[in-house]
């Protein structure tokens, strides 16, 4: 009895978890009002669906878009861009759950910009727009959309999707999380074959990845273990003058990466119009020319007996760990950008956590060392005289 208990709860356990997965296709998707469309897509990121048929001969697009809310009171956007690939200047499509009724509505919005997303008639005809809310949660646009003559004749459309928190009483849209599945929720759909492509966001996601893979090398860890060997390498006498080549190597080699970040970074700002993260931009231009000038500050680096170069260390090391700090909070910020998946964070956390660890342990040997180097000095023998009578007086320091 106990065992056919457990394997009906093992089946159950398993017919819970996989019906949402069987249902989560637009091919099991069905329609209060029995309407059948000739293709649907389960599109590539925020887990929507578009249902469509496409009357060539009148360019007439008859489309059912469904997505769920981030939470109750948020929206689902389904747009076309006449022009671009992205959201900013696209005509869109927006359903949300009146605030005070609670039912669905649809709006139409022409997104002129990021900071301007207010209820505006589109450039082209759209006619029999509905809005659904679904059992499941979720929300469905319903419409019939009159197809640009422009677009009509190239036979796609770049479209885009979106989700976001909330709308506002005067009916503009709260904005919408800038996260890798945001920006990716875009791609060009084939009117006539039905297909869909969204290489483009692909290749945005691959390059906002290697932004983050080289800022966090360069600024996040190679520029920290640069400072640790400059800091306590320096202190075994034998290490000298390696640890200051290692270090070199290693500031150089940061800086270099660094840059490299950098560009990839302003390229993705110009290719994301509308789109700013400026407490991350204005912290990486920074980190750029505070490491700039360190770097070119080497030329400048006195000898160690001349009288300036007490206040170029002061200068240097200041400098170096400004650069430091600003480095690691950067790549943190980033990592709330881009949000990767959690095992990258986390293995970052624990890179630094492993540095942290290794340096309070140098720091203690250095201590030590230098505590021990100071203590036999002053034990060192007496070898002065004072007035001929054997009373021995320290070396003059």
């Amino acid at each position: 009895m106990a065992q056919s208990s457990s394997a009906f709860l093992f089946f159950a356990v398993w017919a819970l978890l996989m019906s949402p997965a069987v249902s989560l296709t637009c091919s099991s998707q069905k329609f209060t009002n029995n309407q059948v469309y000739f293709d649907c897509l389960d599109l590539p990121s925020l887990s929507s669906y578009l249902h469509f048929s496409y009357d060539s001969s009148n360019t007439t697009l008859s489309i059912a878009f469904i997505a769920t809310p981030y939470k109750f009171g948020g929206w689902i956007a389904w747009a076309i861009n006449p022009k671009a690939t992205g959201m900013a200047g696209s005509q869109a499509l927006v359903a949300y759950k009146n605030s005070t009724t609670g039912v669905a509505v649809v709006h139409t919005y022409d997104v002129i910009s990021y900071g301007s997303i207010v209820p505006k008639d589109l450039s082209f005809k759209v006619w029999d727009k509905t809005a659904e809310s679904r059992t499941d949660g979720s929300l469905a646009i319903y419409a019939k959309i009159k197809v640009p003559v422009d677009l009509a004749s190239k036979g796609t459309i770049n479209q885009v999707w979106q989700k976001g928190p909330g709308v506002r009483e005067d009916g503009s849209l709260v904005k919408h999380d800038f996260a890798a599945a945001n920006l990716q929720s875009k791609g060009t759909l084939n009117l006539n074959s039905g297909h869909s492509s969204s290489s483009g966001g692909d290749i945005t996601a691959k390059k906002k990845n290697i932004h983050g893979i080289l800022n966090a090398v360069s600024w996040g860890i190679l520029f920290p273990l640069g400072a640790m060997i400059a800091r306590y390498l320096r202190t075994f006498e034998s290490a000298d003058p390696a640890w200051f080549y290692l270090h070199m190597f290693c500031q150089i080699s940061a800086y270099a990466i660094g840059v490299a970040g950098w560009g990839t970074g302003l390229k993705l700002g110009s290719e994301s119009s509308g789109i700013t993260y400026s407490g991350h931009r204005n912290i990486g231009i920074s980190l750029f020319v505070l490491a700039t000038v360190q770097i070119f500050a080497l030329f400048l680096r006195p000898k160690k007996d001349h009288k300036y170069r007490f206040y170029w260390n002061i200068y240097h090391h200041s400098l170096g760990y400004t650069i430091l700090v600003l480095g690691i909070v950067n790549v943190f910020k980033g990592f709330n950008i881009l949000k990767p998946e959690h095992k990258w964070k986390s293995a970052y956390v624990i890179v630094i956590i492993a540095l942290g660890g290794i340096s309070l342990l140098l720091e203690a040997i250095t201590w030590v060392i230098v505590v021990k180097r100071k203590s036999g000095k002053s034990t060192k023998p007496y070898d002065g005289y004072n007035n001929g009578h054997g009373r021995q007086q320290p070396l003059a320091m």
